[in-house]
């Protein structure tokens, strides 16, 4: 069926808590009041950028977004923008300061998310329209496994869980190992602070995954395969139970899959939310039932893994990109990205920067094109500072490696990491020693505890980081913590470990002028380290409208009204609040 406009809208669990299915109801209504229903198509899918003023939605074919709906809004779209033709201005999304919102970067090429929140991800249909499932039947009718790993190699394509191996490499090993059962795995199990890319395209575009895993099961040989997607995703898992079972129903999952002789299927296992099953091995004792912990290796997972079979294990967006570079061949892949990276990456950017979001960009763009050309710049306007990129186990690159290409091996130069796409862009005001504690306390948390350099050397580094912010660091701190991360790296069992100390040593490397000020002078240069930090009210500028002594919540701020007003420093609890009711701005943070 042809629809003249097709309604988008926001089903991620922000967007639902502030009640988008109750403007999708009201929309549907008045579609049906007006008598325009069989005109527009109305499809729920994932996050579409801006959940934190949802509900929101894209009508196409124009693109128009609007946020921060409620069921009287959607009518009133319908009523303007689908009966008449004219979008509801005061409804559509602006940037701060009320700029529109900006075209696509022209700098971003979609491979992975050409699809996302342009399809109905529960309709099979829209993806086969869209070529979906021609790359499936090409290698199984056409090619031998070898070819559909050839053609792999000839693309460049690697892993985009972290790593960065050589899929077709990994792919090889499977295929070569021996075994009469060889399984298949999905790695959704994405839980770096901050990211959401395979979170993105499970919800929004699940069938090119299907279509990717079941080409790698054919190239390797396996008959079963796992999603392994983390619980609090829940509307992936549900979108893609839908397209598996859509897919089964199409006879693409099951049995002699386009009359090849091939058998495949999939089943999802959800995970509990530890991090440390990001790890492969940890990962397939998740599956098996077992707590997840890391295995030493070898043997590899392609030669022993679950339940001791030839296992392969990719990422929701390594399997994405395959449908396209068997449909297109690999050397159109290859065309993008540089000499040992190849093809797009996608980034989910975050922290201080105007434009947040999930972006898709050729390897090879440089830092700066990423955080001022797609992301706008620094959020009001201030100083960039730092940009961590890898996740919890990534570093923090200073302003003067702005200009750095992105690519595997030019991010490792400068102490850091490609992972799975995290992006975390820093402004002036960001403590790097701070980071640096953030990042630990994480993956201390994290650790599974089964190696004594993880278990135990994350929490003395954590202790030296507490001391230092708290303004008990001592000389020779810097070098303690040099020298843990080196055991700690070393000894470690699993990439948890072996990268937890990357954002410390990072953060050293390029601010070490910082740690050495929380040190040696007690001060905390931005201004944030609690422990290294008084509250003091100006006595010119106090006007004694005694707000700030309301609102102190250990009263350690005295005064009559219409006087000035004091901070006790030995009872304030550096909460900020007297700062932020202030209507004369004169508390001040030394």
């Amino acid at each position: 069926m042809v629809y003249r406009a097709h309604v988008l809208i926001s089903g991620e669990p922000r967007c639902l808590a502030k009640g988008a299915q109750e403007v999708e109801r009201a929309l549907l209504t008045r579609l049906h009041e007006l008598r325009i229903a069989d005109e527009v198509q109305v499809v729920e899918v994932g996050s579409l950028g801006h959940g934190e003023q949802g509900p929101e939605l894209v009508i196409y074919p124009e693109g128009t977004h609007y946020v921060n709906l409620t069921p009287e809004d959607a009518a009133l779209i319908v009523e303007e923008h689908l009966l008449k033709g004219r979008p509801v201005e005061k409804l559509r999304y602006q940037e701060p300061p009320s700029e529109p919102l900006p075209p696509p970067s022209p700098k971003e090429i979609r491979v992975v998310l050409k699809n996302v929140g342009k399809i109905d991800p529960e309709n099979i249909e829209d993806y086969i329209i869209c070529d979906g499932y021609e790359a499936l039947a090409q290698a199984l009718t056409e090619m031998t496994p070898e070819e559909v790993i050839a053609e792999l190699q000839v693309s460049g394509l690697r892993g985009r869980g972290g790593a960065g191996f050589p899929t077709w490499l990994k792919w090889s090993f499977a295929r070569k190992a021996d075994g009469d059962k060889k399984y298949l795995i999905c790695n959704g199990d994405e839980g770096d602070p901050g990211a959401f890319m395979n979170r993105r395209v499970l919800e929004g575009d699940p069938h090119a995954v299907i279509e990717g895993m079941v080409i790698a099961a054919y190239a390797i040989g396996a008959q079963q395969g796992y999603f392994y997607v983390r619980a609090e995703y829940p509307i992936a898992i549900h979108t893609l139970r839908v397209a598996i079972q859509q897919a089964r129903d199409y006879g693409l999952l099951g049995k002699d899959i386009f009359s090849s002789g091939f058998d495949f299927d999939l089943e999802i296992r959800m995970g509990a939310g530890a991090f440390v099953c990001g790890e492969e091995t940890a990962l397939m004792q998740s599956i098996e039932g077992e707590r997840g912990m890391p295995r030493t290796r070898p043997p590899f997972p392609a030669v022993s893994g679950l339940w001791g079979c030839p296992t392969n294990i990719n990422n929701v967006e390594t399997y994405a990109n395959v449908p396209q570079i068997i449909r297109k061949g690999g050397a159109w892949f290859a065309s993008m990205g540089t000499e040992k990276s190849k093809g797009t990456k996608t980034f989910a950017i975050a922290g201080k920067v105007k434009r947040t979001g999930l972006i898709e960009v050729p390897l090879g763009i440089t830092l700066r094109e990423i955080v001022y050309d797609i992301g706008g710049g620094i959020l009001n306007d201030k100083k960039f500072k730092a940009v961590q990129t890898g996740g919890p186990m990534g570093g923090c690159i200073p302003e003067q490696y702005l200009d750095l290409p992105v690519d595997y091996e030019t991010l490792a130069s400068v102490g850091s990491i490609m992972g799975s796409g995290g992006f975390v862009v820093m402004d002036e005001d960001t403590c790097m020693v701070d980071i640096a504690r953030f990042f630990m306390e994480f993956t201390q948390d994290e650790s599974c505890g089964k190696c004594t350099p993880c278990r135990v050397g994350t929490r003395r580094m954590l202790e030296i980081l507490d001391n230092i912010c708290e303004g008990k660091g001592q000389p020779g701190d810097i070098e303690r913590l040099e020298t843990l991360a080196g055991y700690v790296t070393a000894g470690s069992l699993c990439g948890l470990g072996q990268g937890a100390p990357n954002p410390v040593l990072s953060t050293i490397q390029h601010f070490r002028d910082e740690y050495e000020a929380h040190i040696y002078d007690k001060k905390c240069p931005a201004k944030v380290c609690k422990g290294l930090i008084e509250y003091i009210i100006d006595a010119d500028a106090c006007i004694g409208c005694t707000r700030c002594a309301r609102n102190c919540p250990v009263n350690a701020i005295t005064g009559k009204p219409k006087e000035v007003h004091v901070i006790d420093p030995e009872a304030c609890i550096r909460c900020g609040i007297c700062k932020q009711v202030c209507p004369v701005e004169a508390v001040h943070v030394e």
